[in-house]
């Protein structure tokens, strides 16, 4: 790990756009379900995509570069969370006001700015996942910030915005998507490209993340909330990095990034000095009509097609390592990947394990003019289209080599820790208005209102040491997504808050390690649990033995204390026991561990102890 010195000098770059679902009952623009959850299959539809000009009368890159992939989307509509809006089969309904006054309640905890005016905008989406093929969105904050380590970190920008559709099949031909998913209100906050380390980054997206749960508005759950970060170097260019979802290896990855555009660069650097050409593309499959390679062999029958190009003065560059595991060839793989094929062959590579002959690689050479200092890069396919398109990206990717580092969306690899290749940048030709819906005004005085409410972390971080007296855990539930669920045991049960935040942080995690599913356990259930644990009816113990049975309703919770026998031995009866014990045994410590020993889940320590 580097210190902030080292990214100062390579002019490092970094932003967060934080994407998080709110909690409200419905849809942005529609009085569907919020939920996400899917119900009856009503509907399928499909649909095909076409770039189209924005605002400004251009044509997205990004935009050109999905259509011309050409893709089928096919979208599953569900009773319940779907309905004609989201298939833009019907105008967009009244925006939900819930949503709003939400979204003003996570700016005011930014200390943003409102505008006077809300407007909606469209905003093109390319991957296919609205059927619209745009995304509803309005600015609701700007000129906030927040503190990361007591440094002011600038919040320009604050949206209110539709969640897009759920993928749930995803190829060169087609992609599935669940609706449901469609249309969720989502927030989305913007920083500055101010952030100094990528350490500071994954400080950054938890302080930001954790306002949004101080809210208690927000869903909770893996994919409720996504992380995207914009990384640059001097030299390089910026990149949009899409789907860091685990923050604790945010900071690897964004190293990683760094490493990859330091090494672009270089190579970049040395095409220069060599003064490197790309050719153009060359239909070679009558030199691999009779081949032994088994990829090519695949491919070409009956009907496919081989195409190469020579790659000048590109030798044993393509071959370079540019991140773990990646090189300079695996990103113009990634390219042509975009176009169906698995990937590419080239000459910086053993091209021995895929049993192309030497008499195969002497004809290529011959044809495409290979000289000592030259590569070359072989694409096959199963048709002449998708050959064509699969080798014009490979080679577009070499000469973007000779510029550097490519203006990318790029999407985060956490098991590998790594960016890969996504899609060209967006540009801001996918903006224009919202014709369909109507602007809101905002009453600044109300909103004056939401900012005396706003969350405080320090304020709520002192409230719970007051509670639990314990500095590390009151700082580890402020830190977790467990407090909104603390605050509702506290407030309706008279439990002991250190007994309440130890099972919730501690005891429920050790259980999920134990392969037992705590995350189905709901909030209504552990309420039962300890409102039984505050009125004397089980023990602490038994609270364990509960939780494993995972019960589904409050009713369970009853039944649970009587199938298990955990029902506590207290008062009278507590008293009876101990002296059929104290006749049996003299000794204090021998009835109590007699006692503990039969009946661990039904005693209380402290209880035997005053007692005897």
């Amino acid at each position: 790990m580097h210190d902030a010195d080292y990214y100062k000098k390579l002019g490092f770059k970094c932003g967060l756009e934080i994407h998080q679902r709110l909690a409200t009952r419905h849809k942005l623009f529609c009085s569907c379900s919020a939920s996400g959850e899917s119900e009856k299959e009503i509907a399928v539809v499909e649909r095909m995509q076409r770039a189209v000009a924005g605002e400004l009368g251009n044509i997205d890159r990004s935009t050109i570069f999905e259509s011309e992939k050409k893709r089928k989307f096919i979208y599953k509509n569900f009773s319940g969370t779907s309905c004609l809006v989201d298939i833009d089969e019907e105008p967009p309904h009244e925006i939900n006001l819930e949503a709003v006054d939400t979204a003003m309640l996570i700016s005011a905890a930014l200390n943003a700015t409102t505008p006077d005016e809300i407007e909606p905008m469209r905003k093109g989406v390319v991957d296919g996942s609205d059927p619209s093929a745009f995304q509803r969105t309005m600015l609701v904050g700007y000129y906030g910030y927040i503190n990361v380590d007591g440094r002011k970190l600038d919040i320009p920008t604050i949206f209110l915005e539709e969640e897009s559709a759920g993928i749930e099949k995803n190829d060169e031909e087609s992609a599935t998507y669940n609706v449901s998913r469609l249309g969720i209100p989502l927030i989305e906050i913007d920083t500055n490209p101010d952030i100094r380390t990528p350490e500071e980054a994954k400080k950054a997206a938890m302080a930001i993340g954790l306002l949004l749960r101080l809210t208690f508005k927000v869903q909770r759950g893996i994919g409720t909330i996504r992380q995207d970060v914009n990384v640059s170097i001097s030299g390089g260019a910026r990149i949009e990095v899409k789907g860091l979802q685990e923050i604790d290896v945010a900071d690897k990855i964004i190293e990683n990034e760094v490493e990859r555009q330091k090494n672009l660069i270089e190579i970049r650097k040395m095409l220069i000095e060599r003064k490197a050409h790309v050719g153009n593309a060359l239909d070679v499959t009558e030199i691999f009509r009779n081949t032994s390679s088994k990829i090519i062999k695949e491919n070409i029958s009956p009907s496919g097609k081989v195409y190469a190009a020579r790659l000048g003065n590109f030798k044993g560059i393509i071959g370079m390592e540019i991140n773990p595991l990646r090189r300079l060839g695996s990103e113009m793989s990634d390219y042509a990947k975009t176009a169906g094929v698995k990937g590419i062959i080239h000459s910086d590579e053993d091209i021995g394990v895929y049993r192309i002959s030497d008499e195969e690689i002497s004809l290529l050479s011959k044809a495409l003019g290979i000289e000592s200092n030259d590569a070359f890069v072989i694409v096959a396919a199963e048709s002449e289209d998708k050959a064509k398109r699969a080798i014009s990206l490979a080679i577009h990717r070499a000469r973007l080599a000779m510029i550097g580092v490519p203006l990318e969306t790029r999407v985060a690899d956490s098991k590998n820790m790594i960016t890969r290749f996504l899609r060209p940048l967006p540009s801001g030709s996918r903006m224009y208005p919202e014709t369909d819906s109507t602007s809101i005004v905002v009453d600044q005085g109300k909103y004056a209102k939401i900012k005396s409410k706003a969350p405080k972390p320090e304020l709520i971080k002192n409230e719970l040491l007051k509670q639990l007296g314990n500095e590390q855990l009151a700082q580890q539930l402020l830190m977790s997504t467990k407090l909104a669920t603390y605050n509702a045991i506290i407030s309706s049960t008279k439990a002991k808050p250190i007994v309440v935040a130890t099972v919730l942080l501690e005891k429920m995690k050790e259980l999920s390690r134990g392969g037992l599913d705590m995350d189905s356990i709901t909030d209504e259930v552990l309420i039962s649990i300890f409102s039984q644990y505050s009125k004397g009816n089980i023990t602490k113990q038994a609270i364990d033995e509960i939780l494993k049975a995972a019960p589904k309703s409050a009713n369970d919770v009853s039944s649970c204390i009587i199938k298990k026998n955990l029902k506590r031995i207290t008062g009278a009866e507590l008293k009876t026991l101990i002296a059929s014990y104290n006749i049996k045994y003299k000794n204090r410590d021998e009835v109590i561990r007699d006692l503990m020993s039969k009946y661990r889940l039904n005693i209380d320590g402290e209880e035997i102890n005053s007692m005897l």
